[in-house]
């Protein structure tokens, strides 16, 4: 809700109906919170979507890294056995199961990633 004090005011209406509102009362706190939405753009979309009982994927490695204005970084070599794949270097997780011991490299991505690579596993 705009105070006495707001000078800048800036609605958003998302294609679902989603209103977004922000108010500021200087050019700092506009541009800070312009840059605000704008990192949680994915948020305030998978958000919208899950309230209204649709289901949103869960957003990319590639989508979050273009937020960021990231430069994807190339995995270095894989030594000793380690492996890569395109999100970096492959952690070697080992276990047991009801269906016995399990070895394998997990990718690099952030849990839920949906271009999450396949395990590698270890017979």
């Amino acid at each position: 809700m705009a105070t006495e004090g707001t000078k800048f005011q800036v609605n958003y209406k998302l294609s679902d109906g989603t209103l977004i509102n922000l108010y500021a009362a200087t050019v700092t706190e506009l541009e800070a919170g312009l840059a605000d939405l704008a990192m949680n753009a994915l948020n305030i979309r998978a958000t919208g979507n899950e309230l209204s009982g649709g289901s949103a994927p869960a957003p990319t490695v590639a989508s979050v890294a273009a937020q960021f204005n990231a430069t994807p970084v190339a995995a270095a070599p894989a030594s000793d056995g380690a492996q890569n794949c395109r999100h970096g270097v492959m952690a070697f997780r080992e276990g047991t199961s009801s269906k016995g011991p399990w070895k394998g490299y997990m990718c690099a991505a952030p849990k839920g990633a949906t271009d999450k690579c396949d395990t590698i596993w270890v017979r």
